[in-house]
């Protein structure tokens, strides 16, 4: 007789991270995740008691993925702040998993306070680590903040804008302007 197996709580949190990004909220649905996997919805009640359980789980997956982990992923390769601001924006915004997520959060948080006050203290902690990266760049606390926030905001805004780039390849026009950002203006300000 074959081994009864387990599906793991985190599969479910990552298939109900897959399906947000892919679907919205309202794709995170226990039978359809039950179907992707596979498997049975009975084993969801194994692991959460509800969809609201598993949802919370599923933000508590993102903020970690985007805030602890990437700057442990970051601070463990090292390097000076210019590479670890690139590799950090790297990791969150031009990657094929955590991007869709936090474009998903985002979107699920104009419509629900409590993911919107989580938001807020996930993108005010990526914040303080760029204010700490750049603040190794440059002195003046009114650039740090405006390098910070324009960093920020490229990372995000780039994927909502439906501009052509007169040509040029988006992610060309992106490796510029981070460039821009991070090697040169730091430099310029200083002076």
């Amino acid at each position: 007789m074959a081994a009864v197996t387990h599906t793991p709580r985190t599969a479910w949190i990552e298939q109900g991270l897959r399906a947000l990004a892919d679907g919205g909220l309202g794709a995170v649905r226990v039978e359809v995740l039950a179907q992707s996997l596979g498997v049975t919805k009975g084993g969801f009640y194994g692991h959460f008691a509800d969809r609201n359980a598993l949802l919370d789980a599923m933000l508590d997956t993102w903020e970690r993925d985007v805030t602890d982990r990437t700057r442990e992923q970051v601070e463990s390769v090292g390097g000076d702040a210019r590479t670890k601001i690139q590799r950090a924006g790297l990791r969150t915004f031009s990657g094929d998993r955590l991007l869709p997520i936090d474009l998903a959060v985002r979107d699920w948080a104009r419509h629900d306070a409590a993911v919107r006050e989580r938001l807020e203290r996930v993108d005010n902690s990526r914040m303080d680590y760029l204010r700490e990266l750049f603040g190794a760049l440059c002195s003046d606390a009114d650039t740090v903040e405006a390098l910070s926030t324009m960093a920020f905001c490229l990372g995000i805004g780039i994927h909502f804008l439906a501009a052509d780039h007169q040509g040029r390849n988006r992610r060309d026009v992106l490796a510029i302007a981070s460039s821009l950002l991070v090697n040169e203006y730091p430099a310029t300000a200083e002076r």
